[in-house]
């Protein structure tokens, strides 16, 4: 870590804070968003869902566990840049096989260390996320204040052909149900459950067409998690209709979830803050059992726009009330806005992919 080079965050309001550089020497830009999770900030660096955000962490120490292979959600970092209050020199972890600052360096993440958190965080809760660009190169406030302002707006973005694999490939190779996932930024965790439930599934690009995936005969289909906005995505959403169609099971996690209530028809707004933490309180309304949830988005359904005569609303956030899930009346389907596929809670959610193996089943 060069602990003598200086780094500038500046954002979208005018607002410029300076700390030290970690990680990559350089320049990045992208919504400035907060995580109040204290652990697995590799997770978080490697979630796709994240692609062209800075994620700031609300725990003031990063890097104490060091980095390793197996905790990646993809293949390299998703996230524009890091921001933290206090970046660790050292790391203590026997499984650890290198420092986040070297992660970082090998995978050219910039990085920016002592700054203050707290405060950025209660200007974004009450401003709202904004654009913002963290560099090490460029360190003039008004011409950083002028690269935030100019970053493309989260707002009508398509970012989930980014970070989507361009080939199909065999994730699991299990006797049970024949999944077919399209992959808009799937969790790597999301594949693994699948194939913990003993699933056969096959990871089928962004854009695939319908004809092609529904040849490899699936039994149900899985819309993964994925970034940016859900309304840009005019082929998504008229593949998620034909999908539908076709009569079998589908569930969605996040994005998909969005899709699949972009499909019925539902709204689905930009958020003034988002959800971006592991401790998220989600409500099942069925059962009235709490579940503690790990929750990444800032897009979510509007509650009004739920139309009885199609969908029913399964889940609530008991922090603010918003659409949590879904279980769709007019064709066999389920999906939900936080993700079951992580470990919070520790195993809370996990029964969402029993279910939708369930609904599998009885058909």
């Amino acid at each position: 870590m060069d602990s003598g080079r200086e780094s500038k965050l500046a954002l979208a309001d005018g607002t410029v804070v300076t700390g030290r550089a970690v990680g990559a020497h350089g320049e990045a830009g992208g919504e400035l968003c907060f995580n109040t999770s204290m652990t697995g900030y590799q997770e978080i660096l490697t979630d796709p869902s994240y692609h062209g955000q800075i994620m700031m962490m609300t725990y003031p120490h990063i890097g104490n566990y060091g980095a390793a292979d197996r905790d990646t959600e993809a293949s390299r970092p998703m996230v524009a840049a890091l921001a933290v209050r206090e970046f660790s020199d050292r790391y203590s972890n026997s499984s650890a096989e290198e420092s986040l600052d070297n992660y970082m360096l090998r995978h050219g993440l910039v990085g920016i260390s002592g700054v203050d958190t707290r405060r950025l965080v209660l200007h974004i809760r009450k401003r709202g996320v904004m654009n913002a660009v963290v560099s090490s190169v460029d360190t003039d406030p008004q011409s950083l204040v002028a690269k935030a302002r100019a970053w493309p707006s989260m707002e009508g973005l398509e970012l989930a052909s980014r970070v989507s694999r361009d080939q199909p490939y065999d994730a699991a190779a299990g006797a049970g149900p024949r999944i077919a996932v399209y992959d808009f930024g799937v969790k790597q965790n999301i594949l693994r459950t699948f194939a913990g439930l003993g699933c056969r599934v096959r990871v089928f690009p962004h854009d695939a067409p319908l004809p092609d995936v529904a040849a490899w005969r699936p039994d149900g289909f899985f819309l993964s998690n994925g970034p940016g906005d859900p309304r840009a995505m005019p082929e998504a959403l008229a593949t998620t209709q034909a999908i539908i169609r076709l009569g079998q099971p589908v569930f969605g996690i996040c994005l998909g979830h969005q899709l699949m209530a972009l499909a019925e028809g539902f709204v689905v707004h930009k958020m003034h803050v988002g959800h971006r933490g592991a401790n998220h309180p989600v409500k099942n309304l069925a059962t009235s059992r709490v579940e503690v949830t790990t929750q990444n988005h800032g897009f979510a359904v509007q509650a009004a726009s739920v139309a009885s005569t199609s969908a029913a609303i399964s889940h609530l956030n008991l922090n603010d009330q918003t659409v949590e899930g879904l279980r769709f009346r007019s064709f066999t389907g389920l999906s939900v806005q936080y993700h079951p596929e992580a470990s919070p809670g520790p195993h809370d959610s996990r029964y969402l992919f029993e279910e939708f193996l369930r609904l599998i089943n009885q058909g």
